[in-house]
């Protein structure tokens, strides 16, 4: 996390720079995770280093959104304590095969729903609401007889729903477990470069000091993924990549998504295309929910969605996302994503594209008068209306509008003219180290864990890949 120096002045030097058994960049759900399991009884000198803010301020930009606090950092949605999944849904999925593939990377399903369920159990113990939803498999048989009929499947997953907010209570509650145990977090510390020394200790340069470490785990999340791999390339540690997720954000009234929001609280729908045959799904969806704006480091925008337990709009939104795999001579899918958002962020003046589908399908740019002609207020205000067939590629257009039109089988009136498109929504977990089951690459003692690193696509298995993380770092601190 991880940007050019000149984006993130140093400040005060932090007097706790110096050595530790274990640094850990990045606070999200793998970070945080990983702090917690390394914290339990062995007396390690522990750090935990992110670019972003503490609770309190990302709060603020909570706030923000709701129309409540102005001029508060958009990156707080993004970057900082607790990562960008504490800070969306709040929706934890438990089944190792939803956000990831836990049970490919442990390589047994019932060892990876133990994960899973010792995820969950840790979020309750820190103050997650009681609240899993069960899928309803009356409604959801119901639904996949229709899927079956238009190439599409709807994927059962119970849901721990904590809410935005919620998700903030857990975070603030593992922060101060943690610290309560000796474990050093340094906020609005961005990692700058990291070496191996001689002697074998890791250096971590930070944009308040030097720290040492005896091993150190990457976990910077999908903010930083760019970072990470040349961090990786030049320590020498193997690396392939993974498919990147481009696409866009939906909004629409509440009632047309109930028909699948009432059988799974966050339907995970997957339909694959009949012209090109790509995978397209629904991710992250926020019944009653608000849009809202990402902005990354290299001055990027991007959009996702967040649903509160007690606040709620009129209108649901979910991302529409089209999994792509590049192949030679460009593998790289995270750089083939950012040039897609640098165009978008230039048509859109430094701020995410809003389109109507009917404007979309007849290629012509929407404007603020014909968006108020909608029966649908945009819950996200900061956009500018435009025309997304510029900025995303013309197979992703053309994916994005059969999948709609595939899902208004399942749930009429997605594919209304009126429904409102954001763009872009980008997921940046291509970046995809050569790992153990322990999450080591092939560089001793160094490991990785979260959606940044490709080993996961959510909260879930990012904080479960941040546990086995920890338990192979405390295996390599005993053997060395």
């Amino acid at each position: 996390m991880i940007e050019p120096a000149a984006r993130h002045p140093a400040g005060a030097p932090d007097p706790r720079a110096g050595s530790y058994d274990v640094v850990i960049v990045g606070a999200g759900p793998a970070g945080l995770f990983a702090a917690l399991e390394l914290a339990r009884g062995r007396g390690l000198k522990i750090a935990i280093i992110d670019g972003g803010d503490r609770v309190e301020q990302r709060k603020c930009a909570l706030r923000a959104h709701a129309g409540r606090c102005a001029g508060c950092n958009p990156c707080n949605t993004l970057y900082g304590v607790g990562g960008a999944g504490a800070f969306s849904a709040g929706t934890v999925n438990l089944r190792p095969d939803v956000g990831g593939d836990l049970h490919e990377l442990v390589g047994d399903w019932d060892e990876a729903m133990k994960l899973i369920e010792y995820v969950d159990r840790t979020l309750v113990e820190f103050g997650a609401p009681d609240n899993v939803r069960e899928p309803d498999m009356e409604l959801v048989s119901k639904l996949s007889a229709l899927a079956a009929r238009v190439n599409a499947r709807i994927i059962p997953v119970r849901q721990r729903v904590m809410g935005t907010e919620g998700a903030a209570g857990v975070v603030d509650s593992m922060v101060r477990r943690l610290e309560g145990s000796g474990v050093v977090i340094m906020d609005r510390t961005w990692a700058l470069e990291v070496n191996r020394e001689q002697n074998g200790l890791f250096k971590v340069k930070t944009s308040r000091g030097v720290l040492h470490a005896r091993a150190l785990l990457l976990s910077p999340g999908r903010g930083g993924s760019a970072w990470l791999l040349d961090q990786l390339r030049k320590l020498g540690a193997a690396v392939t990549f993974g498919p990147v997720d481009i696409g866009v954000r939906v909004e629409v009234p509440y009632h047309v998504m109930r028909p699948l929001t009432d059988a799974v609280h966050d339907p995970k729908i997957v339909i694959y295309t009949s012209k090109y045959d790509d995978k397209v799904r629904t991710f992250c969806t926020n019944p009653r929910g608000f849009v809202i704006k990402e902005v990354y480091m290299d001055g990027t925008v991007g959009v996702n969605g967040e649903t509160y337990l007690k606040r709620k709009s009129e209108n649901t939104n979910f991302a529409f996302l089209v999994t792509l795999r590049l192949k030679d001579p460009m593998e790289n899918a995270v750089e083939y994503g950012r040039s897609i958002a640098r165009l978008a962020t230039k048509l859109g003046g430094g701020k995410p594209l809003i389109q109507r589908l009917y404007d979309l399908e007849r290629g012509q740019r929407s404007t603020w008068d014909r968006i108020r002609r909608s029966n649908i207020s945009p819950t996200l205000k900061d956009v500018t209306p435009g025309d997304i067939s510029l900025a995303l590629p013309h197979r992703i257009v053309e994916d994005l509008l059969e999948g709609l039109k595939r899902l208004d089988e399942l749930a009429p009136g997605v594919a209304s003219p009126q429904t409102l498109i954001y763009a872009p929504e980008i997921k940046y977990y291509s970046v995809r180290p050569v790992v153990d089951k322990s999450m080591m690459t092939t560089v001793p003692g160094l490991f990785v864990a979260g959606d940044g690193a490709g080993l996961s696509r959510g909260f879930n298995v990012a904080a479960a890949t941040g546990v086995l993380a920890a338990r192979g770092i405390l295996h390599y601190l005993d053997s060395t």
